[in-house]
């Protein structure tokens, strides 16, 4: 394929970009609590920002949208203090109703659908006869919800299953999965949220692994309602320990499971009584993640699964921690033969926004395309629901890469799909010199658009050929006048500084 059908030069991102399944978690967004900010608490501040946050919704026609909108305020509340349904129903609501806009009948409509006994279903009903305009999703979200696939998948080990139970309203379905540890108190280990498109595709493959079995409704609920049970009684624990093994924040995992929670209130009342905790020890728990990646691998081709973070992110520095180190990366591209890299010396403290930046300037992209990193503690990017990014600017290499040879991959261009692989080779102490700076590298990186890995090689064989059909129709694309003002095994480090010196 030519670069001209390539849609070659575009100013924006182009439809391969987005090849991405949708994600399976409500993703967080940065976090700008006075816990994780250190500035003073202002109760009004809360509000605006709640509300303010509501007016994206009111675009939107996806009752689920705004039910994972509600839950991720209350998750974090919940986890903010057991005062936090005290003052929902007693400030947070009537300071909202007090507002009487259309972003904060949003806002109190999305919280009564995951949160009742606060009084915000009730209040937004009355903004709204008073005249204020319901939002599109609320008769969608009013309508009933039917359950659907009630099933068990396990393994033959016994030590893991997955507890599937889909649902469908005002003509959209979807599913939750949760995975269940069994060796772990039988505690809720993840949830993934599957949209009704994928939902047989992802059961499809589930099932040609693990062994399947449909439970009753009520069975289902009970179990459910345990693995929930059990995680929330050891996230206690562990926040009385100081350990906190949620995700960033605890929206990924915790905004789900209030969602969950309030699906199982459609189920039938199970015939027993809620399960006791286990007083087994707690054993180190199974890496359910790996276990589901096999199952979620691209569906269909060339599509990228996005799950759930694994690990919770790291605290970012503070001032009073001092300086961060020097942290000297050597970032690699993926597949290319021979290797094109770049070496870099740069404050850890560095920004994931800013480190996309200098990657982009030391290996000579165009910034045209959608990128993200990929790292342990989850996927980081321009903040996309979609596509599963969570914001990339609050992130700083040191909260993904802690120390010498931990490593993130950087992925640019969905389509052409060039990733790179970030390595952390040294710490450094600092010297009196600029950062960030290159200390060296290898080989000129391919020109944007050219088709990935294959699609560079054929065009340096193209190039080389003046007898090629293509030859000049590439060269033409490239703005070159001869192949040889192309040398791909040029690359100045000492120019690669000089260009990140230079204002943005």
């Amino acid at each position: 394929m030519s670069p001209v059908s390539r849609n070659r030069k575009s100013d924006k991102p182009r439809r391969s970009d987005r090849r991405i399944l949708r994600p399976v978690v409500a993703v967080p967004e940065e976090c700008d609590c006075p816990e994780c900010s250190g500035a003073d608490f202002d109760p009004q501040a809360l509000i605006d920002d709640l509300a303010a946050g509501a007016a994206g919704l009111l675009a939107g026609d996806d009752p689920l949208e705004a039910e994972l909108f509600g839950a991720s305020f209350v998750a974090a509340g919940r986890m903010a203090g057991e005062e936090f349904t005290e003052a929902l129903a007693e400030g947070i609501v009537p300071a909202l109703a007090q507002l009487s806009t259309p972003e904060s009948v949003g806002a109190l409509v999305a919280i009564g659908a995951v949160e009742s006994g606060v009084g915000a279903a009730d209040a937004a009903r009355l903004l709204i006869e008073g005249g204020l305009p319901a939002p599109a999703w609320m008769s969608a979200l009013d309508e009933p919800i039917k359950a659907g696939i009630c099933r068990r998948y396990s393994d033959s080990a016994g030590e893991a299953s997955m507890l599937l139970c889909a649902f469908e309203r005002s003509g959209r379905s979807h599913g939750f999965l949760v995975q269940v540890d069994h060796t772990d108190c039988d505690a809720a280990a993840e949830i993934m949220l599957l949209p009704g498109e994928v939902l047989d595709q992802v059961t499809g493959r589930i099932a040609s692994e693990l062994n399947a079995e449909e439970l009753d409704p009520a069975e289902l609920r009970w179990q459910v309602e345990r693995a929930l049970d059990a995680r929330a009684v050891h996230d206690t624990e562990d926040d009385a320990l100081g350990l906190d093994d949620a995700e960033e924040d605890g929206h990924d995992y915790h905004t789900l499971a209030v969602v969950v929670r309030a699906r199982m209130g459609v189920l039938p009342e199970p015939p027993r009584p809620p399960a006791a905790h286990g007083d087994n020890d707690r054993q180190t728990p199974l890496d359910l993640v790996k276990m589901l990646t096999r199952f979620t691998e691209p569906i269909p081709a060339g599509r990228r699964q996005v799950l759930a973070p694994a690990r919770k992110l790291p605290a970012k520095r503070k001032k009073s921690d001092g300086p961060a180190p020097i942290y000297q990366i050597k970032v690699s591209l993926r597949g290319a033969r021979p290797p094109i890299w770049r070496r870099l010396e740069l404050p850890g403290d560095t920004s994931l926004a800013d480190l996309h930046h200098i990657i982009q300037t030391v290996f000579g992209w165009e910034d045209s395309h959608l990128h993200a990193f990929e790292t342990p503690y989850g996927t980081f990017g321009v903040a996309d629901r979609e596509l599963g990014h969570r914001a990339e600017k609050p992130v700083t290499l040191e909260q993904v890469a802690t120390g010498v040879g931990d490593k993130a991959r950087y992925l640019y261009d969905f389509g052409d799909n060039w990733e790179h692989e970030i390595t952390v080779e040294k710490l450094l102490d600092r010297q009196a010199v600029q950062y960030p700076r290159c200390t060296g590298g290898r080989r000129a990186a391919p020109p944007d658009d050219c088709g990935g890995i294959w699609g560079y090689a054929d065009l340096l064989d193209i190039l080389a050929d003046p007898t090629h059909p293509e030859h000049s129709e590439r060269l033409e694309w490239l703005g070159l006048t001869s192949a040889e003002d192309l040398d791909p095994t040029r690359f100045d480090a000492a120019e690669a500084t000089r260009m990140l010196a230079e204002p943005r």
